[in-house]
Formats: structure tokens, C-alpha cells, sequence
């Protein structure tokens, strides 16, 4: 008796009368979601300073920011960044300096999204995007490396497959969260906090507030 009472529970719960339980379950929300796919496949605004996939960033004449210092891996409570750093090419170097980043990986299967990696890095050469609906099918394709990670020549992210792109993601990223930060030292109040530096993922010199 015990079994057939369960199996009772279960029909009523997606019966007719069951509104609540059938909008999830029933035919009736399938189609509705299906009509309104296209007005429901918009994005939210996000803030300014969102947290979202990385990128590893180039000074304009295309010289990579990173210089392996590995400073990023140490901080990372989430043990998700994986640097190796290497000695440059003295007739054809790769970032300014005598190392350059040889080996950069991030497991997004760890990642947590704390920043941690941006405040620590001493050059700017990782910072996160606004983009935060990408999805994975595999492992593999959740570990990004360096190639996927690094910014073209025209200082714009690679678009991968499984990545949701759309118009200004790539702009404004996390940036300076350091003492010049709303809950920062109240000694930095005022003070400029961006260097204008060139290279994606750097914004111009803010304004010194009166």
C-alpha cells in the first residue's frame, strides 16, 4: 500500500489542477518558452567591475604583459592558475624585460571570480571581462591556456566556441580594485587610480574627484 500511495502523490502532483508543478513539467511552458526565445535571450546590464573570464593583456606595440613572475599562482585561493615563467629571447623578446610568461593555464573548474589574480599582478597583464556565460563539455576545454587566453594583436579576446559574446563584454574590465577602491584606504580617496597604460583592459586616467 505504501508504494501505490507514493505513486498517487506523484499523478496528483502533476495533474491539471496542479498549476504550479505543471508549468515546469507540462507541454503548455515548452511552448511558451519557445515562443518567447527570442525576447528572452537578452543579457542583464552588468556592473561595471563584474568579475568574469580573463584574458591576459598585450602593451600596443604587441608585447605581452605577463612576465611570468607567477605572483597570480600564489595568491589564488582556489589553487586554479598555473605559471611558469621563462627567460626572453634576447634578439626577439616576448615581454619587456629579461622573463616572460612561458606557461599560463586556468582551471574554470576551480576558478572562484575573486580578483585576487588581478590585484596581485604588478603589470596589468591579467584582468577579467564582463563575459560570464560560458559553459563546457568537457575538461579540457574548461582548462584555458595561454593561446586561448591571450588578447589578438588588436588587443580583443579570442571568442571561443562555447563562449556568449556580445557587444561590450570586452570593455571596462575589473580593473584597479586595489586601496583606490570604494572600501579601499580612505587615504587613496581622490587619487588617480589608473595609470593609462596602453593595451586592452586598461581604461584611461580617471578623473581626481574635487
Amino acid at each position: 500500500m505504501g508504494y501505490l500511495g507514493g505513486f498517487l502523490v506523484t499523478f496528483r502532483q502533476h495533474g491539471p489542477k496542479n498549476r504550479v508543478t505543471t508549468q515546469y513539467s507540462g507541454g503548455r511552458m515548452f511552448r511558451r518558452k519557445k515562443r518567447n526565445a527570442k525576447k528572452m535571450d537578452v543579457k542583464i546590464d552588468k556592473p561595471e567591475r563584474l568579475h568574469g573570464r580573463h584574458v591576459l593583456n598585450r602593451y600596443e606595440d604587441g608585447m605581452e604583459k605577463c612576465i611570468g613572475c607567477e605572483l597570480c599562482s600564489a595568491v589564488c585561493p582556489a589553487k586554479c592558475i598555473h605559471v611558469r615563467g621563462a627567460d626572453n629571447n634576447p634578439t626577439s623578446p616576448t615581454s619587456p624585460g629579461e622573463r616572460f610568461g612561458w606557461i599560463y593555464e586556468i582551471n574554470y573548474l576551480r576558478c572562484i571570480h575573486c580578483d585576487l589574480c588581478v590585484e596581485a599582478c604588478p603589470t596589468e597583464a591579467i584582468t577579467e571581462t564582463k563575459l560570464f556565460e560560458f559553459s563546457f563539455t568537457n575538461r579540457q576545454d574548461a582548462i584555458y591556456t595561454k593561446d586561448e587566453l591571450l588578447v589578438d594583436l588588436t588587443g580583443k579576446p579570442q571568442q571561443l566556441a562555447w563562449e556568449d559574446w556580445r557587444e561590450g563584454e570586452d570593455k571596462n574590465t575589473s580593473g584597479w580594485m586595489r586601496a583606490t577602491a570604494a572600501s579601499g584606504d580612505a587615504n587613496f580617496t581622490g587619487v588617480v587610480s589608473w595609470s593609462g597604460e596602453l593595451g586592452h583592459g586598461v581604461r584611461p586616467a580617471e578623473e581626481k574627484s574635487e
